[in-house]
């Protein structure tokens, strides 16, 4: 089947102007028209000037620096640059200088224009990552610095309990530091689809207790994990187990950090997804004082930790990407004891019966 060149230019996701040598307006395909803020049909005949009032950074038209028509034969257009048109804010411009050949006459001017607010995001997300990381980054390693400086000048001053502490506290930050690193990787992976799954059965129960095991010998009080059900049938989830350790250590130490009280742990089968495939349900709440609901939409959003305090904010974002790359969902709501209730559902190993 031919495609029709016109077809193509109307559902572009960038704006195309064409200006003829005559310098009015020919053609505005829909972005373009919308970019611009007017219609098609108030486009099409006007001059280039009128119709694209682009200013360049120096306050100065920019039909008048770059001036197509009357500047050198040789010039083959403009590689992309950020202008502002009046009014409607920034955005991108490329433009191509169509001729018959090298040195003849201007026949044409392609005007491609694009959005800038993609960019102006990602340039924003790379200027708070990079606050975050010199933030988290400085006081783990300046605690490695010291205490190792420290052991290397002064190593016979102290006895072995101190000189254990400050290995046992070198050590923890080494970790800090390797974890942050990896979370940052993986945050990178997920926004470009780049993040690889290799799942297989796992028990979900014996997953989380192990990692309850790890929180109370790392000091934390055993009492403050229950699990909501005393015993119940092995539940297995198909997923990878590196990525599913993650997401469990992720919802219960943002339980304890965040939360209060006691942190109420629950496993269940839950709906199948969309497919029919059948799916268990890890519940995750605490005692606190829960979360505003017109905040769930944000929660789950990269970088954002609200009020809290030494939160890098990529940790729920995690949750939702790792669980996202195994075909579960993730969800927000207020537990029955007024706190904060995460609920992930991953897909089941084997067929399970919904209570």
């Amino acid at each position: 089947m031919s495609l029709d060149p016109a077809d193509i230019l109307r559902t572009l996701p960038d704006g195309v102007v064409t200006v003829g040598a005559d310098r009015l307006v020919e053609y505005v395909n829909p972005r373009a028209a919308r970019l611009l803020g007017r219609d098609e049909s108030d486009l099409v005949g006007i001059t280039a000037r009128e119709a694209l009032p682009f200013v360049e950074p120096g306050g100065n038209n920019w039909w008048d620096c770059i001036d197509p028509w009357g500047g050198l034969a040789t010039r083959s257009g403009h590689r992309e640059r950020m202008l502002l048109l009046p009014g409607l804010g920034h955005v991108l411009v490329t433009m191509s200088f169509v001729r018959a050949g090298r040195g003849a006459p201007l026949q044409r001017v392609v005007v491609a224009i694009r959005d800038t607010e993609q960019r102006r995001r990602s340039e924003a997300g790379t200027a708070e990552l990079l606050s975050i990381v010199a933030h988290e980054l400085r006081s783990p390693l300046s605690s490695i610095r010291g205490f190792s400086g420290t052991l290397q000048r002064q190593y016979d001053r102290f006895s072995d309990a101190q000189r254990r502490l400050m290995i046992e506290t070198i050590a923890t930050d080494s970790h800090r530091l390797s974890r942050l690193l990896n979370e940052l990787l993986d945050v990178s992976r997920i926004d470009a689809s780049r993040l690889r799954v290799r799942p297989g059965p796992i028990d979900l129960r014996a997953t989380v207790s192990g990692h309850i095991d790890g929180l109370v010998a790392a000091g934390h009080d055993r009492t403050r994990f229950a699990w909501a059900e005393r015993s119940g049938p092995r539940l297995e989830v198909w997923a990878d187990p590196d990525r599913l350790d993650q997401v469990v250590t992720n919802l219960l130490e943002n339980a304890l950090r965040h939360g209060a009280g006691t942190v109420t742990i629950a496993t269940a089968p839950a709906e199948p997804d969309g497919h029919g495939t059948p799916m268990l349900a890890l519940i995750v709440s605490d005692e606190g004082v829960g979360i505003d609901p017109e905040l769930y939409p944000l929660i789950f959003e990269k970088f954002w930790h609200g009020q809290a305090r030494g939160s890098t904010g990529v940790g729920l974002y995690l949750v939702k990407g790792l669980v996202e790359a195994h075909g579960g969902r993730v969800g927000v709501d207020r537990a029955a004891s007024g706190g904060a209730e995460f609920t992930i559902t991953l897909p089941a190993a084997e067929p399970v019966l919904l209570r």
